[in-house]
């Protein structure tokens, strides 16, 4: 079998090389339920929470509020001290997933100054110990998402004491904190990564299509890709990537996107209630985006106040403009 074909392995578990990655406000519960509607297998992770926040009695209930068929399930935590660490293992295990994931990754300021994210790139000692308890807390296979440093590159450093740390694979987003999401992330350091430490690579960040997978892996040799914006509005993602990776073609109809969009809103109504329909709305634009006609109906269905308005609209957007009635997107 091609590298394709195979599979990534983390612990003693194996998943699809193409993985659903965190992002905030996006990949959430409801997204991931739709995402199962096409890919059954592959790994998907959860946004990102904060150990302390998983450990309120309040706050740990709605964190940990998601549905055993989102699995294989990957949860994403944040952490800037070994406060709250073994509290937050065990109500994380108890709700039932199969991989926990630490982010010291994540650049946004209010993360960072708090100690979290990619400021423990800066802070080994303190990344060690905190690296280190979860490991003694967690029966299950670990990860870590990292970037390639904070302020600068010492993701290899980083990696290799992950690795001593027994984690059992990393994701690397190959930019400093400094650079957030601007310019292209560096696939020869990520290479190095990869070529400094024996436990799996996980990339993170500029694969959107088959063709910058392919790029990607002829670049770094890494073991998986994570993807996240790639997936935005796009829960069969992973399945296209998949297909087109094995030499299958993969098309997607306006029908299907219809229906994806109509499912999504009815999820996030289900799981969010009242707020369901202002949720909803980060995510329309790009059911929509890059088809004929659709500036004037995104300015009109981003300010409808009633689901039905928005379900109307997309129906009568997707059905019936003459642009749009028989055609499909070779992805």
């Amino acid at each position: 079998m091609s590298y394709w074909e195979t599979k990534i392995k983390i612990g003693n578990l194996e998943y699809p090389r193409f993985i659903g990655g965190p992002l905030d406000g996006i990949t959430d519960s409801p997204f991931r339920k739709l995402v199962r509607e096409f890919s059954t297998e592959e790994l998907l992770y959860t946004e990102m929470r904060h150990v302390a926040c998983i450990s309120n009695p309040t706050g740990g209930k709605k964190a940990l509020n998601f549905e055993q068929m989102e699995r294989a399930l990957n949860y994403q935590v944040a952490a800037n001290s070994t406060n709250f660490i073994e509290l937050a293992c065990e109500k994380i295990l108890a709700a039932g997933v199969d991989i926990v994931d630490l982010n010291i990754g994540c650049p946004a300021k209010n993360v960072v100054g708090s100690g979290s994210g990619s400021a423990l790139m800066a802070d080994l000692p303190r990344l060690e110990q905190i690296v280190r308890l979860f490991r003694t807390c967690l029966p299950i296979p670990f990860t870590v998402k990292i970037r390639a440093g904070f302020k600068c590159q010492n993701a290899v450093d980083v990696a290799k004491l992950l690795e001593q740390c027994g984690v059992d694979a990393i994701a690397i987003h190959p930019r400093l904190q400094t650079q957030r999401f601007e310019g292209r992330p560096d696939y020869a350091y990520a290479a190095q990564v990869k070529q400094a430490i024996k436990i799996p690579v996980i990339i993170s960040g500029g694969v959107v299509n088959w063709a910058t997978a392919k790029m990607v892996y002829e670049q770094t040799g890494v073991d998986g890709y994570l993807i996240a914006r790639g997936m935005w509005a796009k829960p069969w993602k992973l399945l296209e990537l998949r297909e087109h990776s094995q030499g299958r073609p993969y098309e997607i109809s306006t029908s299907m996107i219809l229906q994806s969009a109509l499912k999504h809103l009815d999820y996030m109504l289900a799981y969010y209630g009242s707020h369901g329909l202002y949720n909803f709305r980060k995510h329309l634009p790009f059911y929509i985006k890059g088809m004929p006609e659709a500036a004037g109906i995104r300015e009109r269905l981003v300010v409808a106040q009633s689901e039905q308005e928005v379900k109307d609209g997309l129906i009568l957007f997707l059905t019936e403009s003459p642009a749009l009635k028989a055609s499909s997107f070779q992805l």
